[in-house]
């Protein structure tokens, strides 16, 4: 098997559980080392145990500014380099309720912000900063958990999805020049759309992500930035948007 990441050092925000940490088994498998950062001790423990000698992991929230910054530092300090970061962002669609804009307190809209852009914001201003730091490219993979169909009753939701491919592609354009690469994998649900969407799983099975991942993190995709990857079952077609 070719081990498409062979000599990369990668930090996988969201990293101990669910598709962050099925990435990170994946990236091992394909020669990387990686750092992995989660919410719990117990998490972050079985992770490292799972993961074996070439992973390390951290805990942190990823909203907090300093917590990208300090993984980075491990990564580097444990395996002499920092060569990409994968922002997984939390799903809060389960979180929070479908609360039409008239109910919608400031308090719910700014909690779905904050877990799903602003964590992504400080988690991918970190790594710039470290590639510009080290006068290197990088790569910068983001996971949109909060992608959904423009008709979706949760509207924070919505506008989260729609803020992080915006943001996503600006900073593409922005990096190209510094050999910085930026990328969206977008995997969600919209809402129930009948008998056909029964048939469908209720949502992404983490492993169904990870050869995506590997792809977008490997110098196969070196001239690949500003892209959005829709991984949704056909969600999207089912629901009209094209």
């Amino acid at each position: 098997m070719e081990n498409w990441l062979a000599n990369k050092s990668i930090v996988i925000i969201g990293g101990t559980t669910g598709v962050g940490f099925s990435a990170a088994k994946a990236f091992v498998r394909n020669g990387a080392n990686v750092v992995v950062v989660g919410h719990s001790p117990e998490s972050c423990l079985i992770a490292e145990l799972n993961l074996g000698g070439t992973a390390r992991a951290k805990q942190g929230d990823a909203y907090h500014p300093q917590t990208t910054l300090d993984a980075i530092q491990l990564c580097i300090r444990e395996f002499g380099s920092f060569d990409g970061l994968y922002h997984v962002s939390e799903d809060t669609s389960e979180k929070q309720p479908n609360i039409a804009l008239h109910d919608l307190t400031l308090e719910s809209w700014n909690d779905t912000l904050d877990l799903s852009l602003t964590s992504m914001m400080l988690s991918n201003q970190a790594a710039v900063r470290a590639f510009l730091g080290m006068n290197k490219g990088g790569t910068i993979l983001n996971l949109n958990a909060a992608f959904t169909s423009p008709s979706s009753p949760n509207h924070a939701h919505a506008a989260a999805g729609a803020a992080i491919i915006g943001f996503s592609k600006s900073i593409a354009a922005s990096y190209a020049s510094k050999n910085i690469r930026i990328n969206v994998i977008s995997a969600g649900s919209s809402p129930d759309q009948g008998e056909y969407m029964e048939q469908l799983p209720g949502s992404v099975a983490p492993g169904e992500l990870d050869g995506t991942a590997v792809y977008l993190m490997s110098d196969y995709a070196k001239f690949t930035t500003g892209q959005v990857l829709t991984i949704d079952h056909a969600r999207v077609l089912v629901d009209g948007q094209f």
